[in-house]
């Protein structure tokens, strides 16, 4: 049945096995992940060092009622990857969403959405690798800053290059101090809240809604904070990815799928909730880590430090899945005839090679401009990447709507994950996401994000219009 749903007549790959899941030196990825690192990794996914430090931008522009903006983004996040948990459950591809839309819209569309995904990601590894090299080069500043840059990325290429197994172990350990680090912080909050810690005293809701009331800024505010945290969810998908390299990829995306909700409701919710609940959102220390302010503020010893490591670990996590994740849709586009074929090869380990190496390339060239040129080439690379998240949430929805009508016709028992009151939740998530879109254009920052990334995918479409052309004509040379 697979292969009904995975081929179509004309394409490069019909025939054979587009998800790549086999033994390793077959020309397939290896399932090398266990149910504890596909476990982690969906749980991990969901925390990144936005999340310790980037928040705080967030409640200071929008005040307690940023509490609404991540609702809302994480409404939209979990009717998204319910959506693409019913397509991953039935069909897991090492190229997920862009393997979808490659079948269910048509060449062009997976071709895109799969070459803007990598790019993304290529621009984070330079993103994290710079945020990761400032914590280390403050312990230690006789280090230069970008010889930690170097270091960070060469270690974690190498984990890359090992084993998916390897890469499973370092983000099963990677995330697990994160979780940690987050539940630790939630019970420490919630019993400050209720003035159960020394020296603390019960504070009510007089953060909530004094200081200007739970809007200050008024409801616009709700979705101005919504352009920023929407972003910070990016990552939720890659368990999809991972699945196609784990023993049971089926269980894997339905346990992934039908934890989203609680995920980001006790990790992002809950956080915030407890941050806008005992430090005023106007404080200057909230502007700058809120997670440390709080600890700091209920009398946590060195919690300036300890957040230190905590976000450290969560940019290794970011660079390490990072790595991860733009190579397997370059080995899936690859595959697909929509990269070299080189891409598409793989070490006797059932690792590609290529596909790791080409986006570690550019990840350091990425870097490179990082250093050299941040306000004009790299800010380019960074403002052209920022959208990127909402075009993939977009052709996930669309691909869902019909691809929901090809499993129902080709193998309906595959379908163990369903999308919720389908057809009209998916239109209500494609409803919310033409919503954020349409409001970046009236935020300046939003606004040229979004012209950026525009170009950067029209370049990308152009390219596949090309890509597209001369597969046609060879297709007509060898039939002739």
């Amino acid at each position: 049945m697979r292969a009904d749903i995975t081929t179509r007549a004309g394409s490069p790959s019909a025939g054979s096995s587009v998800s790549g899941h086999g033994r390793g030196g077959d020309g397939h990825l290896k399932a090398g992940l266990k149910n504890r690192h596909l476990s982690m990794i969906a749980i991990g996914g969901v925390i990144g060092a936005g999340l310790f430090v980037g928040s705080g931008a967030g409640i200071a522009a929008t005040g307690p009622g940023i509490l609404l903006s991540y609702a809302l983004a994480g409404v939209l996040v979990v009717l998204v990857m319910r959506m693409l948990g019913e397509m991953a459950a039935a069909d897991p591809q090492s190229g997920s969403f862009s393997a979808y839309a490659d079948r269910a819209l048509g060449r062009w569309a997976g071709f895109t959405i799969g070459w803007l995904y990598w790019f993304f990601w290529v621009v984070v590894l330079a993103v994290e690798a710079t945020a990761g090299a400032k914590i280390l080069n403050s312990w230690m500043p006789g280090v230069p800053q970008w010889a930690f840059a170097l270091i960070v990325m060469a270690v974690l290429t190498a984990t890359n290059l090992g084993s998916v197994a390897s890469y499973g172990e370092f983000e099963f350990w990677f995330a697990g101090i994160k979780v940690v680090a987050i539940a630790a912080f939630l019970v420490i909050g919630t019993l400050a809240v209720f003035g159960v810690l020394p020296g603390t005293h019960a504070v009510g809701a007089s953060n909530l809604t004094g200081h200007g009331g739970f809007l200050p800024h008024g409801v616009g505010a709700v979705f101005t904070g919504m352009l920023t945290v929407v972003f910070a969810f990016m990552g939720s998908e890659i368990v999809t990815l991972a699945a196609g390299e784990s023993e049971d990829p089926e269980k894997a995306v339905s346990k992934a799928t039908n934890s989203v909700i609680w995920r980001i409701g006790i990790f992002y919710l809950g956080s915030i909730l407890l941050v806008v609940t005992l430090l005023p959102w106007d404080s200057a220390a909230v502007k700058g880590s809120p997670y440390v302010a709080v600890l700091e503020h209920v009398g946590i010893p060195g919690a300036g430090r300890v957040m230190d490591v905590i976000v450290l670990t969560a940019v290794l996590s970011c660079l390490n899945s990072g790595m991860y994740t733009a190579s397997r849709m370059a080995f899936s586009l690859g595959q697909r005839g929509d990269a070299p074929k080189a891409f598409a090869t793989v070490t006797k380990r059932g690792v590609p090679r290529v596909a790791i190496l080409s986006s570690v390339v550019f990840g350091f060239v990425a870097v490179f401009f990082n250093y050299t040129s941040p306000d004009t080439v790299f800010a380019f690379l960074l403002n052209s990447s920022g959208a990127v998240a909402l075009f993939v949430w977009l052709v996930i929805c669309f691909s869902q709507l019909r691809m929901r009508r090809i499993i129902e016709r080709e193998c309906p028992e595959r379908l163990t994950v369903r999308m919720w009151l389908y057809p009209y939740l998916t239109w209500t998530a494609i409803g919310m996401i033409g919503f954020v879109v349409s409001y970046m254009f009236t935020d300046a920052d939003g606004r040229k994000q979004m012209y950026l990334s525009l170009v950067a995918a029209g370049i990308v479409l152009a390219a596949s219009a090309v890509v597209g052309r001369r597969r046609r004509a060879a297709a007509v040379a060898s039939a002739s």
